[in-house]
C-alpha cells in the first residue's frame, strides 16, 4: 500500500467518528425531551388527583340541606300586601310627632322589622323634596308579627322648618310622604302636608323615623 493511502484513510476514519459522535448526540437529545414529558406529566396527573379529592367535599355537603329543616314561619310583609296611614301629631319642643301606621292587607300573616324609609314628595310617584328621615335610635328594633288586618306604626319627627335660618333652608310645602316598609324596595304614598327644606338630599333634614313598633299609635 502506497504512502498516498494513508489520507484516504484518515478521512475514512475520521468521518466515521464523526457519524458516530452525531448518533451519540442524536440519542442523547431525544432522550431529553422524552425526560422533561415524563417530569410534565407528574404535576398533570396529581392536580386532577387533588381536585377530586377536594370535589368530594360539596357532595358530602350537599347532603346537608336535606337533613336541616327548611325554616317555617310568617314571611317579611310585602309592600303590595301593606296599607299606609298617618295618623294625628302631637306637637313638642318644636316639633310634631305622627304615628305612621302599615296596616296587613294581603290576608296572611306576615311580619315588619326595622326603620321605614320616609321622605316628603312632590306627589305620588313624584321626586324627593329635602332629605330623607334620619333614623332615630330611642327604641330597639324588634320582629312585629302581623296578622291579616292588624297594624304596627313607626313614630315620624317633623321638625318645624321655621326653626331653620333662610340661609339653611328655603322653605317650600310639601303634600305627600313616600314610605318604604322595612326592607321593601317598593314604596307606599300618603298624602301630608307639612313645610319642609327644599335643596334636595343636602337639604336640612326635618323628619327622623323609629323602628316598627307593634299598634297603631304610640304607647
Amino acid at each position: 500500500m502506497t504512502p498516498s493511502g494513508f489520507p484516504v484513510r484518515r478521512a475514512i476514519a475520521a468521518s466515521a467518528l464523526a457519524c458516530a459522535a452525531a448518533l451519540i448526540t442524536s440519542c442523547s437529545g431525544t432522550s431529553s425531551p422524552a425526560a422533561s414529558a415524563t417530569k410534565a406529566t407528574k404535576p398533570a396527573a396529581s392536580t386532577p388527583a387533588s381536585t377530586a379529592a377536594g370535589a368530594t367535599a360539596p357532595a358530602s355537603a350537599s347532603a346537608s340541606p336535606t337533613a336541616t329543616a327548611t325554616p317555617t314561619g310568617p314571611k317579611p310583609c310585602a309592600t303590595a300586601g301593606l296599607k299606609a296611614t298617618i295618623g294625628s301629631g302631637q306637637g313638642a319642643a318644636g316639633s310634631s310627632y305622627y304615628p305612621v301606621d302599615l296596616t296587613n292587607n294581603s290576608g296572611t300573616t306576615c311580619t315588619l322589622y326595622g326603620y321605614p324609609g320616609v321622605s316628603f314628595v312632590t306627589g305620588a310617584g313624584g321626586s324627593q323634596i329635602g332629605a330623607a328621615a334620619t333614623r332615630n335610635d330611642t327604641v330597639t328594633p324588634a320582629l312585629v308579627t302581623l296578622a291579616a288586618g292588624q297594624t304596627a306604626h313607626a313614630t315620624l319627627q317633623v321638625v318645624n322648618a321655621s326653626n331653620y335660618p333662610s340661609s339653611r333652608c328655603t322653605i317650600v310645602q310639601a303634600h305627600w310622604l313616600r314610605v318604604y316598609p322595612p326592607g321593601q324596595f317598593s314604596p307606599l304614598y300618603i298624602s301630608f302636608s307639612a313645610p319642609t327644606c327644599s335643596g334636595g338630599a343636602k337639604a336640612t333634614g326635618i323628619l327622623s323615623v323609629q323602628t316598627v313598633q307593634p299598634g297603631a299609635t304610640a304607647q
